[in-house]
C-alpha cells in the first residue's frame, strides 16, 4: 500500500503539469471504486483552472476556486501523466484532462483507492477533520517531542501501533514504523506509556528523517507502486529492517526478527532496540 513517502513523491511528480493548467474533461470508465465517483465531476470541473495540489496525510487535494478534488491511491493505485490521447488499459479507471495536451489517469487494480469532491473547508470532510499532525511540516507544528511525550502518557498500546495511528500522527504506515523504531533504537513491542522524554525526542526526530530519506528515494516499491512518471522507487534497497527477517542486523549483524502486530508484520533487531 503507498504510504506518506509515496504520496508525497507521486505529489512532487503531478505538480509541475498541474499547475496553471485548466480542466478540459474528466472521464471516469469505473463509476465506483471505494466509493462511487461523483457523476457530475465533468460538469464542475470541465473549464476550471487548477489552483493547487497538496497533501494531507495519504490524501492528494486539488483545489479549485469552487471545491477540492480528493484523490487516495488506496492499495494498489497510481496517478500518472500521460500524453493527451493514450489508450487506456484494464485498471486505468479515471482521467483528468488538461489543456497542456497531457492527462491525469488514476491507475488501481484493487479499486481501493478514492475520487471525490468536497466543497467548502477541506479540513471539515469526514476523512480528513480527524487526522493528527503531519510529521514534515517545517516548523514541526502540532508533532514534536512535547506532543508525542504527552501524547503517550497512559497508553499500553505497544509503540509501534500507537505512531501507526493516524489521530496520533498521520503517514507513519507499516514500512516507516519499523524502520524509524529501529533508528530510535525502540523495541517496537513496548508500551507507548514507557518511553522517556529522550526517547520521544529521539522518535520525533528519525519519523521525520526517515520519511524525509524515503521520498528523496523516490519511496518504496514492494509490488505496485510507481510515480507520476511510471518509475518505482528504491528506498526498500536502503530498509534497515523492513522485509529482511532473518537477514544479519546492518548494525549489529543480528539476524532481523519478524513477528505479527495488529495482523501487521513488524522487522526489528533484538540487540539494537530495546
Amino acid at each position: 500500500m503507498p504510504e506518506l513517502p509515496e504520496v508525497e513523491t507521486t505529489r512532487r511528480g503531478l505538480a509541475p503539469y498541474l499547475a496553471e493548467a485548466t480542466v478540459t474533461g474528466v472521464i471516469t470508465r469505473t463509476p465506483r471504486l471505494r466509493w462511487p465517483i461523483p457523476e457530475n465531476l465533468n460538469e464542475l470541473l470541465n473549464g476550471q483552472p487548477v489552483v493547487s495540489l497538496t497533501r494531507r496525510a495519504k490524501y492528494l487535494l486539488l483545489e479549485f476556486s469552487h471545491g477540492t478534488l480528493i484523490l487516495h491511491l488506496g492499495m494498489s493505485g497510481s496517478l500518472r501523466i500521460l500524453p493527451a490521447g493514450t489508450a487506456p488499459q484494464t485498471h486505468d479507471h479515471f482521467d483528468l484532462l488538461l489543456d497542456n495536451g497531457c492527462l491525469m489517469r488514476l491507475r488501481d487494480p484493487r479499486r481501493f483507492g478514492a475520487v471525490l469532491w468536497h466543497e467548502g473547508n477541506i479540513n471539515t470532510h469526514p476523512l480528513l477533520a480527524k487526522l493528527g499532525p503531519e510529521p514534515l511540516n517545517d516548523d514541526h507544528c502540532g508533532f514534536h517531542a512535547h506532543y508525542l511525550y504527552q501524547a503517550t502518557r497512559n497508553r499500553r498500546v505497544a509503540i509501534k501501533q500507537f505512531i501507526m495511528d493516524n489521530a496520533i500522527v498521520v503517514g507513519v504506515g507499516n514500512i516507516y514504523a519499523s524502520e524509524a523504531l529501529f533508528g530510535a533504537g525502540i523495541n517496537p513491542l513496548i508500551k507507548a506509556e514507557t518511553l522517556s522524554f529522550a526517547q520521544c525526542e529521539k522518535l520525533a526526530d528519525v519519523i521525520r528523517s526517515t520519511l524525509n530519506e524515503a521520498i528523496l528515494a523516490g519511496g518504496s516499491t514492494l509490488r505496485d507502486f510507481v510515480n507520476a512518471s511510471g518509475n518505482p522507487g528504491y528506498f526498500q534497497q536502503q530498509h534497515w529492517v523492513y522485509g529482511r527477517a532473518g537477514e544479519p542486523c546492518r548494525v549489529c549483524s543480528s539476524p532481523v526478527v519478524q513477528i505479527k502486530q495488529g495482523q501487521r508484520s513488524s522487522f526489528y533487531c533484538s540487540l539494537c532496540q530495546k
